[in-house]
């Protein structure tokens, strides 16, 4: 149970109000796929983008790193409007080609580049011209690897993907946390926190609890808009 402190009325309260949301996103996501980028302006921003550009500034390239909270979708698809940049969302294939065709192809219909996983370390390796940020989601259960963190997350045992860690320590890339909040049905707005910018300086698996830490914060205050229906626990130490 995430939330031992809470009576059966009050977790029920949050069930409801999570399939709410949850109908919200499906209908919103298949939106996306004819989104014009006039609707997507309006529909999505980031309250202050110039974080990022301070260090784009410098040249350097950054990690934005989040959860499956709120419209995930909507960020995905408006990114590179905000972000004059090369973006690139790092993801799991899918398991139906179908799907996961359309998921690429809503995700970059504006200009995001898509990754998959297993494709993330030659990507670190190409140099790029210009600055660069790849997004990675903080949330997802590491079924196969073995290079995890566990952590207490919702009074859970938990493992984390070291993912955003490795790739950030590696190459010493600022790490930044996006928050999205709905602020009312079909609109949405991020707002964004540096958690480090020097992780080389950072001990080990401390990345990773900030990032934790900062998701799990926004969970136990409006807890129905993460996606509660993602299996986050299937692994098992």
């Amino acid at each position: 149970n995430s939330f031992p402190q809470k009576n059966k009325k009050e977790l029920n309260t949050i069930a409801r109000k999570f399939y709410t949301h949850l109908s919200d996103i499906i209908v919103e996501s298949v939106k996306l796929f004819s989104i014009t980028q006039k609707q997507i302006d309006h529909r999505f921003s980031i309250k202050n983008p110039e974080i990022l550009q301070t260090y784009f500034d410098q040249g350097r390239d950054v990690i934005l790193v989040g959860g499956h909270y709120n419209n995930w979708e909507m960020l995905a698809v408006g990114i590179n409007q905000i972000v004059p940049h090369d973006c690139i969302g790092i993801y799991t294939k899918l398991s139906n080609p179908f799907f996961d065709d359309k998921m690429k192809s809503s995700r970059s219909k504006f200009g995001l580049k898509m990754i998959n996983t297993r494709e993330v370390t030659s990507n670190f390796i190409k140099k790029n011209k210009t600055p660069r940020m790849t997004i990675f989601g903080a949330d997802q259960s590491p079924t196969y690897s073995k290079n995890v963190h566990w952590t207490n997350f919702l009074n859970q045992d938990t493992a984390v993907a070291l993912g955003t860690e490795r790739f950030a320590k590696k190459y010493n890339l600022p790490v930044i946390f996006c928050s999205i909040k709905k602020e009312k049905r079909g609109i949405y707005s991020a707002e964004l926190s540096v958690l480090t910018e020097n992780p080389q300086d950072t001990e080990d698996g401390e990345i990773t609890e900030m990032h934790t830490s900062k998701l799990e914060n926004q969970i136990n205050v409006k807890p129905e808009f993460w996606l509660w229906t993602h299996k986050r626990w299937k692994r098992k130490r």
